[in-house]
C-alpha cells in the first residue's frame, strides 16, 4: 500500500513513502500512487488529491505530436522540475511540457480543461514558497523555451519579450541598448520574467524603480479554457476599462499562464557607486537610512541590511570577505546617477556626516563594477549560505520600518538554543525583512513554536506575511493574517470565475473555497 504524508505546516511537505517502489516516490509505470492517499493526522494539515484527471498514454501522445522532442517523461529528466531550489518540496509530476509559443500553450490548456487535467505552471524554479512544483501528479508547464525578445523601443525604453527570457539575459541585452531592467534578483541568472511578473517579486531595486504593478504595462495570458488573452500594451497611458493586467501579476500561475510581458524599462546609470557601511545598533542603522534618504535624495537607489550572524555565515560558508570587521550590524548603499562627479560628491558629503555623527562606525567605497560586485555578493549570497546550516524555515516579511528587526530580536528569545541561528536581513528602504531560521533538520516542534507567531506577532504591527515571496503552498492557509476574510473570498469568486474547475496550479495560494475543500 503506498502512501504520503503531507506535513503541511507552512515551512514545507515532507513525503514518505512506502509500499512496493522502485525507490522514494518512483512509481512504477505512469500513474502516481504514491500521491493518491494521505495520512492525515492531528498535528498536521491533510492535503487531498483534488478529483482532477489521470495522465494516460493518450494524453502524452497529444502532446509529442503537437510539440515533438519537447516533451518529458522521464524519471530522470522530470526529477528536477518536481524538486524546488530548497529541496523542500517535491511534486511527482510524470510529464513536463515545453512550449515555444503562445498558440502551443493555448492547445495545452484547452486539451488539459477538456480532460480536467491538473497543470503547473513553471518559470526558472526559483521560488521559496512552494508556488512552482507540483503537490501531485500535475503537468509542469514549462516556459523554458518561450526565451525570445520579441521588441525593444530605445526611444520609450519598452521591451516586449517571452516569459521565459532569463532576467540576467534580458538585462545583459539591455544594457548594450543603453538601459536595464527595473527589477533584481539574487535569482537573476535563473529566474525567468513570467515568474517575476506571476509572484510580483520585489528584489533589490524596488526602492528606486518601484514595483512590477508600476513598471509592467502589458500581458499575454493564456487562461484555464486556452483562450489567449492579448492586453500586450506597449502604452505608458491606458484608461479605458478596467486594469486587467494587474489580476495576474502576483497571482502565482493560479488565473492564468504569463506568455508575454510588456516592461518600462529605466536607462543605464553611467554612475554606480556602492557604499558597505558598519552600524553598532539597528536604531543607527534607521537613522543612517534617513539621513542617507535626504542627503542622497534622487540618486539613492538601494538601502540594504544585515545582521552580524548573516555576514558570519556567508565568510564561513562561502569564503567571502567583509571589508568591514566586527560589526553588530552592515549596510549597503548604492547610488546610481547620470554625473559621477556630482554623485561622488553628495556620497562623501553623505559618508562624512554619518561618520562625524557616529551613526557609521567604519566603512568602505566601491566605484568600479568589478569591487561593486564583491560588495553586492555579500548581501546576495546570503540565502545560498544559509543552506550550508542544514534545514532553513524561512519568512518574507513587511513591517513599519522602525518595527523590522524587533522581530528578529523576539523570535531569538522565543527559540533559544532550539535554533540554530536565527538571522535578520533585508530590503530596509521597502520595510522588507527576510527573517531565516536554521537547524540541523527540520523539527516539528521547533515549527510550532515559530508558526503562527511570526504570523500574528505580524499582524499586530499591521504587516504582511509576504512582502515579496508570494503564498505558493506553504503560506497559502496563513493568508488571513494579512487579508480580511471578505478580500479572501473575493479572490476565491475569482478564480472559480477564470479557472472554473480548478486545474491551474491548484493547492497554491489561496486556501480551499468550502464548496471545494476536500478535508
Amino acid at each position: 500500500m503506498a502512501s504520503v504524508v503531507v506535513w503541511r505546516r507552512g515551512a514545507a511537505w515532507l513525503r514518505s513513502y512506502s509500499g512496493n517502489r522502485d525507490g522514494p516516490g518512483v512509481p512504477r509505470g505512469r500513474g502516481c500512487a504514491g500521491c493518491r492517499e494521505v495520512v492525515p493526522t492531528c498535528e498536521r494539515y491533510a492535503v487531498r488529491r483534488l478529483p482532477f484527471g489521470r495522465l494516460e498514454d493518450g494524453d502524452v501522445a497529444f502532446f509529442e505530436r503537437l510539440m515533438p522532442g519537447r516533451v518529458v517523461t522521464g524519471q530522470e529528466e522530470v526529477k528536477p522540475f518536481n524538486v524546488d531550489w530548497l529541496k523542500s518540496v517535491r511534486g511527482c509530476s510524470q510529464l513536463v511540457l515545453k512550449p515555444q509559443t503562445t498558440a502551443e500553450v493555448s492547445q495545452v490548456l484547452r486539451y488539459c480543461h477538456e480532460k480536467n487535467l491538473a497543470v503547473t505552471p513553471q518559470g526558472g524554479n526559483t521560488g521559496l514558497v512552494g508556488g512552482s512544483v507540483p503537490v501531485f501528479d500535475e503537468i509542469i508547464l514549462s516556459t523554458a523555451l518561450m526565451n525570445q525578445i520579441i521588441s525593444f523601443d530605445r526611444v520609450s525604453g519598452i521591451l516586449v519579450c517571452q516569459a521565459g527570457c532569463v532576467l540576467e539575459r534580458l538585462n545583459e541585452y539591455l544594457e548594450e541598448q543603453g538601459f536595464i531592467m527595473p527589477l533584481d534578483l539574487g535569482a537573476k541568472g535563473s529566474c525567468h520574467i513570467g515568474g517575476n511578473v506571476a509572484t510580483n517579486a520585489g528584489g533589490l531595486r524596488l526602492l528606486r524603480y518601484g514595483s512590477l504593478r508600476g513598471t509592467v504595462l502589458g500581458l499575454e495570458v493564456v487562461l484555464a479554457d486556452g483562450s489567449a488573452l492579448d492586453c500586450l500594451t506597449s502604452l505608458r497611458k491606458d484608461n479605458t476599462g478596467y486594469d486587467l493586467k494587474q489580476l495576474f501579476i502576483g497571482s502565482e500561475g493560479t488565473l492564468g499562464f504569463i506568455t508575454a510581458v510588456s516592461i518600462l524599462c529605466p536607462q543605464k546609470p553611467k554612475a554606480v557607486n556602492v557604499a558597505f557601511l558598519g552600524c553598532q545598533s539597528f536604531a543607527k542603522v534607521l537613522e543612517t537610512f534617513t539621513t542617507c534618504r535626504a542627503m542622497l535624495g534622487e540618486i539613492l537607489s538601494a538601502y540594504e541590511f544585515m545582521d552580524e550572524k548573516c555576514m558570519q555565515l556567508v565568510e564561513r560558508h562561502l569564503k567571502l570577505s567583509s571589508p568591514v570587521a566586527d560589526s553588530p550590524f552592515y549596510v549597503l548603499i548604492e547610488t546610481s546617477g547620470s554625473n559621477s562627479t556630482h554623485d561622488e560628491e553628495k556620497l562623501n558629503n553623505f559618508l562624512e556626516q554619518a561618520m562625524a555623527s557616529g551613526l557609521v562606525t567604519d566603512g568602505t567605497v566601491a566605484t568600479d563594477d568589478k569591487k561593486i560586485k564583491v560588495l553586492w555578493s555579500l548581501r546576495e549570497r546570503i540565502t545560498e549560505a544559509l543552506t550550508h546550516e542544514g534545514y532553513v524555515y524561512k519568512y518574507d516579511i513587511s513591517l513599519p520600518v522602525g518595527k523590522l528587526y524587533d522581530l528578529v530580536t523576539d523570535v531569538r528569545a522565543r527559540l533559544g538554543h532550539s535554533a540554530k541561528n536565527v538571522v535578520g536581513y533585508g530590503h530596509l528602504g521597502d520595510g522588507n525583512l527576510h527573517l531565516n531560521i536554521t537547524a540541523e533538520s527540520y523539527s516539528h516542534s521547533l515549527l510550532d513554536a515559530i508558526e503562527p507567531f511570526v504570523y500574528e506577532w505580524t499582524a499586530r504591527c499591521s504587516g504582511s506575511i509576504s512582502a515579496e515571496h508570494g503564498l505558493g503552498f506553504k503560506k497559502k492557509q496563513f493568508i488571513q493574517y494579512s487579508k480580511p476574510h471578505e478580500a479572501v473570498v473575493l479572490m476565491q469568486q475569482f478564480k472559480a470565475m477564470l479557472d472554473p474547475k480548478g486545474i491551474l496550479n491548484p493547492y497554491k495560494m489561496l486556501p480551499s473555497a468550502p464548496e471545494r475543500s476536500m478535508c
